[in-house]
């Protein structure tokens, strides 16, 4: 297998495992302010990601450092042309971070809520602007033949790409309630429930409306293990909406996982071996053969994550293992 293909399913993975953890933790923020009706209840809340939060934030610094050594041609058209929405997402992430550290530095309840609406913001802003991203890398963005982003910010903001971004912040809600209903205890799990019911449906009807504008917006559909791979996400949301009535929050939380994982290979199966498309020229797109770096480099980085990748999978998934537990209020320490 080509080192070139190797490294365009590990940033695929990469970001696959990105979108699946820091997609309920990005619900979780979102959830914060409406569904802890107290300080002891948002604080719960906010211990339910507190150990890992960060550790799942690091799927995207490891999937944008992979894209820049195995793909530098699609890492500086990317980061160029999407300037302005990246840096509204970091704007966003530092201040989320930000937000989780000094909340509880003052028992003030104006201090609390304030950073409690910012890690609202900070979880919000990143959810869909990922969505506007990654729909726009299949519709397609101004791209000339020196491989340059010749548009603009607003070149990114269509119908389409919107509607990615609502569908990705909605799914993201709903992953993120689901997560909630296994995490914490008492009432706050029937209110965790509840808001899932509701964020499933309009989720749910937004996804869809998603899934038809890529067949007008896009060639995705041309690929049929990405046709397999969204409709597969469709089927198993529908399961996992269904699963949440019954109260098997478990296999709700797994199904809607399942979702967010087979969307992403969807999409990232439907531009192979494009990267980035160009709405300009179909000669300028940007592939894994004409954007990648050298063998050498391919190389090396391939030893690299062959040793060190297990590593970090095995010390998260110890991570997850050791606070696995659910979250009450005697947790809290005053």
């Amino acid at each position: 297998m080509e080192l070139t293909l190797i490294w365009f399913v590990l940033v695929g993975v990469l970001f696959t495992g990105f979108f699946f953890l820091e997609g309920f933790d990005y619900g979780v923020g979102m959830l914060l302010p409406f569904l802890g009706r107290n300080d002891v209840e948002r604080r719960v809340i906010i211990n339910s990601i507190g150990p890992v939060w960060d550790g799942n934030e690091v799927w995207m610094i490891t999937a944008g450092g992979a894209l820049f050594a195995a793909f530098p041609h699609v890492y500086a058209t990317m980061f160029s042309g999407f300037y302005l929405a990246l840096f509204l997402m970091l704007a966003a992430l530092i201040v989320r971070a930000v937000a989780f550290e000094f909340r509880s530095k003052d028992e003030s309840p104006l201090w609390r809520s304030t950073w409690d609406w910012m890690i609202f913001f900070g979880s919000a802003v990143p959810a869909l602007l990922w969505g506007v991203a990654v729909t726009n890398l299949i519709k397609g963005v101004p791209i000339n033949a020196k491989m340059q982003y010749v548009g603009t910010f607003f070149d990114l903001l269509s119908p389409y790409t919107l509607v990615g971004g609502v569908a990705f912040l909605l799914v993201f809600l709903f992953h993120g309630a689901l997560f909630l209903t296994l995490k914490v205890e008492g009432e706050l799990i029937e209110r965790a429930r509840r808001a899932a019911t509701v964020i499933g449906i309009a989720a749910a009807a937004v996804f869809l409306l998603l899934v038809g504008l890529t067949y007008t917006n896009t060639d995705l559909f041309k690929s049929s293990l990405a046709s397999i791979a969204l409709w597969g996400a469709v089927v198993v949301f529908v399961l996992s909406y269904g699963l949440l009535w019954v109260k098997k929050f478990g296999l709700a939380f797994a199904m809607s996982g399942f979702a967010i994982v087979f969307t992403t290979v969807a999409f990232f199966s439907g531009l192979f071996p494009r990267i980035m498309v160009s709405s300009l020229n179909p000669a300028w797109n940007l592939t894994i053969y004409n954007a990648s770096s050298s063998p050498y480099t391919l190389k090396i980085m391939t030893v690299a994550a062959v040793v060190l990748v297990p590593i970090v999978l095995a010390y998260q998934g110890w991570t997850y293992w050791v606070f696995r537990k659910r979250v009450n209020a005697k947790d809290l320490e005053y």
